[in-house]
């Protein structure tokens, strides 16, 4: 990639604030051809400092509440005046990422950039925690630290220069999420997939002078690069929130029906369906 977007983003006071690999670029492949539209209500979940949620209001035209527990909201706020922005088009919050305090349906789209790996790997999170919080129709863009391929069972040594292994415990591949937002009911999956930000995100991070970046370098310089990767996921909560197949068996004739529970209150309010509140909504149709 070639990162156009970042390049505004490259100076050395700013590359100050970066936590880990550069999460700006992984920013910016992650909403490639994004479907949030401009002027659309966005949390940036597990902020940081700041810098992604700067880029999110300045670069796409969000508004955005920047959601962080360790990051404090005045330091941000400063900074986000620093950087032009007013608080129209950017809210710091200091908030738990398992204990959100925004209203249901509050936000279009929930981002969170190199931090779900910490609080998302309960199989119950995604479902109980994100769809909810997002407008029918909205998204969740989730861009992870993983590996090419799981092997926590039989660590390479590279990786144990820098990393213990409880700390390389929440790095999986792309089948292990796969499977684990599979599970949500609340949002249909659209993306699980390795990104192309790797090395070249790696780079931005062990040229800063920090004692965490300085110790990245024992395991990145001996090749640890090569088991690591990125991964994009991306979900859309939709009207129907589960879908199942069911084959039913007739005088001998197998008919195999598609069905589809709904979001009710979705359909209650919007669709006028006319169903009581709170009652669920089955739509069955055949598969052809």
């Amino acid at each position: 990639m070639n990162y156009e977007l970042s390049k505004k983003y490259s100076s050395a006071e700013l590359m100050k604030k970066i936590m880990g690999p550069n999460p700006i670029k992984l920013e910016e492949e992650l909403l490639l051809n994004n479907r949030i539209p401009k002027g659309a209500v966005v949390c940036d979940l597990g902020s940081g400092q700041g810098l992604t949620s700067v880029f999110l209001a300045k670069e796409y035209g969000f508004k955005v509440y920047a959601a962080d527990l360790w990051s404090e909201p005045e330091d941000n706020a400063r900074f986000f005046a620093e950087m032009g922005l007013t608080r129209e088009q950017i809210i710091p919050v200091k908030a738990d990422a398992v204990d959100l305090p925004f209203e249901k349906e509050f936000f279009d789209a929930v981002v969170s950039t190199d931090s779900y790996n910490y609080f998302g790997r309960d199989e119950t999170y995604l479902d109980e925690k994100l769809p909810p919080l997002v407008k029918c129709g909205g998204y969740v863009y989730i861009a992870i630290p993983g590996m090419v391929r799981d092997c926590r069972d039989s660590l390479p040594s590279e990786l144990l220069l820098s990393w213990t292994p409880e700390q390389l415990d929440y790095m999986h591949d792309v089948s292990y999420w796969t499977d684990m937002v599979s599970k949500c009911r609340g949002a249909k999956v659209l993306t699980v997939e390795q990104m192309q930000s790797n090395e070249e995100v790696w780079a931005d991070r062990l040229a800063q002078d920090n004692e965490y970046a300085v110790g990245d370098r024992r395991s990145m310089d001996a090749g640890a690069g090569k088991y690591l990767n990125f991964i994009k996921i991306v979900l859309q909560k939709t009207d129907f929130a589960f879908w199942g197949i069911v084959q039913i068996t007739l005088s001998g004739i197998s008919i195999t029906i598609q069905f589809a529970y709904a979001d009710y209150a979705y359909y209650f309010r919007e669709k006028n369906t006319g169903t009581p509140f709170g009652a669920p909504v089955f739509v069955i149709m055949p598969l052809f």
